[in-house]
């Protein structure tokens, strides 16, 4: 038998890089990780990091954490996979029932699991026009849905996202999203949606409502409960469905398993994914069962949704948020994020805007707060200032000038500090070259 290869250096992988992969994608961080556990990766030179990123949300519970690993060994001795379309298995049914119960809403539900995120909201689409007979689907400014052609329509940011990779999907129509920071409150943007649902698109194509109750990839926003429970009563009005992108805010990032749940509103369906399998690659739609039951026998289905491994590590997660109350942690988080970041808008002019839900906390850098002009060169300065100090962040939003929090919900204090003293040290000494 060939012995294993020995470890490359960075050098030599780094080489490997760029000789083998396309330009298209582009790492964040120059570097190759080698391990990780808890709240810290290292490279393959040694350099450890604090890491706010987690795996860009995958990672709510931790690089590693021993109960998510034990599921997921004990899995792979008995069942790795069979495809659930070729014959359904314990992990996938147990993980449905639960998703099921979890999920807001007191009326009956059924779930299917998939295995990413762009997967789960493209099923979505799927089961709604199934359903309503229609094929229109609102979805919101800022918004990220995906990298496929159907997330891609749904996106709205043009740059890196869609650019030159046209035509896309048709039949998706665009409201504002409530960013107050930019002059759209829930008023104004409940107007928007009705005046064009009233005057500009076709009533007679129009299937679904689709938000992220919280934007992701579109700076970290909110949605007040106000404009969701505004889409929740225009669905009804109007006979949509309406659903939640919970790719990215969801299991317990905002102190809630679902963002969502905030604001009372039940969706009729829902896209998980991104923490849901603690690493493993799972995502899920879980919905009313009459809406879900639309589609009929061999119209939904996925080779590698559900796989077995990653179905019993998501039951461990799902435990581990539990057992280690990592909703309310995610709470405590929220409050340090805010009382720091608001005292860094006090003391620089830098900071423009901080949006806290959570431990889902958006940092938007100006570089003039009248103007709001966006500070896209002192974020990414910042970030790689941060690297370079054992931070790992990374940026958000349309003008890629949002910092945004992704640490594990169980990060330890003292690396939560550290990690939030080290932003610090590089938000100032922006601040001071900007100045």
């Amino acid at each position: 038998m060939a012995e294993s290869p020995a470890p490359g250096t960075s050098e030599e992988l780094l080489a490997i890089r760029h000789r083998s992969l396309p330009r298209g994608l582009k790492p964040a961080l120059d570097f190759v990780v080698a391990r990780a556990a808890g709240s810290q990766v290292w490279s393959v030179d040694g350099e450890g990091y604090i890491d706010f990123i987690g795996g860009i949300g995958v990672l709510n519970v931790g690089h590693g954490h021993e109960k998510v690993l034990a599921a997921a060994h004990r899995q792979i001795d008995q069942l790795i996979h069979t495809s659930a379309q070729v014959a359904v298995y314990e992990p996938y049914l147990r993980l449905a029932d639960q998703l099921c119960r979890l999920a807001p809403g007191e009326f009956p539900k059924k779930a299917i699991l998939f295995s990413t995120g762009a997967e789960a909201v493209e099923n979505t689409v799927k089961i709604a026009r199934s359903f309503t007979g229609r094929p229109g689907i609102v979805a919101f400014s800022q918004a990220f849905h995906g990298r496929t052609l159907m997330g891609m329509s749904l996106t709205d940011t043009v740059q890196p996202y869609k650019e030159g990779f046209g035509p896309f999907a048709p039949e998706i129509y665009r409201s504002p999203f409530p960013y107050e920071y930019w002059g759209w409150n829930s008023e104004r943007a409940l107007k928007g949606l009705e005046e064009s649902l009233r005057t500009s698109w076709p009533q007679d194509r129009l299937a679904a409502l689709l938000i992220e109750p919280v934007l992701g990839e579109g700076g970290f926003v909110p949605a007040p409960f106000e404009f969701l429970q505004g889409l929740r009563r225009l669905a009804d009005a109007r006979g949509l469905l309406l659903i939640a992108d919970e790719v990215q805010s969801g299991i317990g990032r905002t102190g809630r398993l679902f963002a969502i749940e905030h604001s009372g509103v039940a969706p009729d369906l829902m896209a998980v994914a991104k923490s849901l399998g603690g690493g493993f690659p799972l995502s899920a739609v879980v919905g009313r069962a009459e809406v879900m039951d639309a589609p009929g026998p061999g119209q939904l289905g996925s080779t590698y949704g559900g796989n077995p491994v990653a179905c019993a590590a998501a039951l461990a997660v799902l435990e581990v948020v539990e057992s280690e109350g990592l909703l309310a942690r995610a709470d405590v988080l929220g409050s340090i994020l805010e009382e720091r970041m608001e005292e860094w808008r006090r003391r620089y002019p830098l900071v423009g805007d901080v949006r806290v839900f959570g431990a889902m906390a958006g940092l938007e850098l100006v570089s003039d707060r009248n103007t709001k002009e966006p500070a896209a060169l002192a974020t990414q300065q910042i970030i790689e200032g941060c690297r370079d100090h054992g931070l790992l962040v990374l940026r958000a939003g349309p003008h890629h000038n949002v910092i945004r929090t992704l640490m594990p919900l169980n990060v330890p204090e003292e690396l939560l500090h550290q990690g939030l003293d080290t932003l610090e040290r590089e938000l100032a000494r922006a601040s001071d070259v900007r100045d």
